[in-house]
């Protein structure tokens, strides 16, 4: 009897496990093909002088449909935007212009994607041409975005471009590039655009012979008198004799970070796929406070046939204070005025102990504030700004932006008279701090360095080809007294890049420590790595502040070969030539 009752249970259950199991299955397949279910495909075409209404009312009818997936699908054709009729928006953008730099910070829009979700915009090719300076898109408070299948370019880019036809001992004939204005009145020469002009700024020099591109001299200084000969064929006379050679190619411009590429704020899983971005305006795109951001074969360079040479004003990609993870895949960086990639967070320096709970504290670089750097619940860091090691940690129990420059916050706990009595203390926010993976790119023409990071997450920069770079291809740095970038690196892999004719260092881990206690950063590995200069000055790596230095298996064809590696204020170290 018992061993009946037994099997009629055993069999019972394995059929209700088996029927539980189908139900399961069963309900898998419906959010499956729920998930997979075909979009709402919103069509767009290019209308000139309506493309801005005509693309406000696709994102707005886009929104109706509440989470559900939706695809703006853009008709192949040149879609016109002009500064004067964009949406305006007030954002505070990290790394941008200071207030007396740019005393209004709205930015003038093209693409407004706020509050959405599982929106894809597909360009088919198509191409977004701005017109005066302009954020090409912004994505705010959404989730779940891709951005494929684009072009963005300007019409008259705020980078200007002259060529080199002649030098003699107080002149020089200058080809101008047909896409940059100017104007010449009693001499004086003014590079204009759609509300912008300069006569001054900054400039660089790309050889295209060498393929390089470095800061250098600018046509602007020292110019006595400008007189044009024809359309685009400038003479211009100095007070002695030009910083050139015939063939150069000068890009100028201003120093004014008014407007961004693109910018990407509080968001989630937002991907932007076979991007062609041909000019960027006055800086990149820009990841702010956002979980979880990719590119994937994107281009960061001039269009092909337009005879430009340089692409943005300064950064291409840069991400302050994202989370989740970040990857960079098998996109080109090429033409940039400063660094292709930059990943950090933003110290702020504590400023007043209110009580031993609360602080108040303060954006310290003229370029970064305005945002909400901490929410409620967000872990952070103190961290003694001259050693750059940590003194305290705890979490966020209230966080209110009083003005642009400055916060006050409330910790759970207190904190020690031990750290409140220190002269220079900074808070870094460690929640918000992402994984990274810059896989299968290539940077070239970059005057500056080719990557930036400084974070806490699991890193991996593998497969990469750099060439060219004036600085250091690759940068780790940490600081609470420069630009304020934070924070540590805990584990990096750098493995299997080939990093031809960089600057001195090639690889630079220098967190900026006015005093040394301790190690920076945790678990650096570079390995695999092929390094080649011909200048005898320069190194293959400089490592400092490093517990955990990982050194072996690089090949090294390099002048200053017998010692290609310089290791300082580091422990535990493994180096192998």
């Amino acid at each position: 009897m018992l061993l009946r009752y037994l099997k009629s249970y055993i069999y019972n259950s394995v059929a209700e496990l088996r029927m539980n199991r189908i139900i399961c299955l069963i309900i898998s397949l419906v959010g499956y093909c729920g998930l997979w279910a075909s979009p709402v495909v919103v069509e767009v075409s290019p209308q000139p002088g309506n493309d801005n209404q005509n693309m406000i009312a696709s994102i707005e009818k886009a929104s109706l449909y509440k989470g559900k997936p939706v695809v703006i699908k853009l008709h192949p054709g040149v879609y016109d935007f002009s500064r004067s009729e964009s949406q305006e928006r007030l954002y505070y953008v990290s790394n941008t212009t200071s207030e007396s730099e740019n005393p209004n910070p709205v930015k003038h829009i093209a693409l407004l994607l706020k509050d959405l979700e599982n929106v894809t915009i597909d360009g088919c090719g198509s191409t977004i041409l701005l017109t005066g300076e302009m954020t090409s898109f912004v994505v705010d408070h959404c989730k779940n975005i891709l951005l494929k299948n684009l072009n963005i370019d300007n019409s008259n880019p705020t980078q200007t471009e002259c060529k080199v036809k002649e030098v003699g001992d107080d002149y020089m004939l200058v080809e101008v590039h047909p896409a940059s204005r100017y104007k010449i009145e009693d001499g004086k020469l003014t590079w204009y655009g759609d509300g912008w002009e300069f006569s001054r700024g900054i400039a660089q020099s790309y050889d295209p012979v060498k393929d390089i591109t470095w800061r250098s001299w600018s046509p602007m200084d020292g110019l006595k008198k400008a007189v044009e000969l024809r359309p685009n064929l400038l003479y211009l006379q100095y007070d002695k004799k030009p910083q050139a050679q015939c063939g150069l190619v000068f890009q100028m411009r201003d120093a004014i970070r008014d407007e961004v590429c693109g910018f990407i704020n509080r968001s989630e899983n937002v991907r932007l796929e076979n991007v062609n971005f041909y000019y960027l305006g006055n800086f990149g795109v820009i990841s702010q406070y956002t979980d979880g951001v990719a590119l994937e074969h994107c281009n960061f360079m001039p269009k092909p046939g337009s005879g430009r040479t340089n692409a943005g004003f300064a950064d291409f990609v840069h991400v302050s204070g994202c989370k989740g993870k970040v990857r960079v895949v098998n996109c080109n960086f090429s033409g940039a005025h400063d660094d292709p990639i930059n990943v950090h967070g933003t110290h702020l320096r504590v400023m007043e102990y209110l009580d031993a709970k609360t602080l108040k504290i303060r954006f310290m670089h003229p370029q970064t504030y305005g945002f909400e750097a901490f929410d409620k619940g967000d872990e952070v860091e103190l961290v003694n700004a001259e050693t750059l090691c940590k003194v305290w940690e705890g979490r966020i129990v209230k966080a209110q932006l009083v003005n642009p420059r400055e916060m006050i916050v409330s910790l759970n706990k207190a904190v020690p008279a031990t750290v409140s009595s220190l002269s220079d203390v900074v808070i870094e926010n460690t929640t918000w701090t992402p994984e990274v993976e810059i896989i299968g790119n290539r940077f070239s023409r970059i005057p500056t360095r080719g990557i930036l990071l400084s974070t806490r997450k699991k890193s991996l920069i593998e497969n990469n080809f750099f060439y060219g770079m004036q600085m250091s291809a690759i940068l780790v740095a940490d600081d609470a007294m420069s630009w304020y970038e934070s924070g540590p690196v805990y584990n990096l892999t750098i493995r299997k890049n080939t990093f031809l004719q960089c600057g001195d260092p090639v690889i630079l881990i220098s967190p900026e420590y006015r005093k040394y206690e301790g190690a920076v950063h945790k678990h650096i590995v570079i390995e695999e790595n092929i390094f080649e200069s011909a200048d005898p000055s320069v190194s293959a790596i400089y490592a400092k502040g490093v517990d955990g230095l990982v050194i072996r298996n690089n090949y090294y064809e390099m002048k200053k070969g017998e010692n290609p590696v310089n290791v300082v204020d580091c422990t535990n170290e493994k180096v192998e030539y």
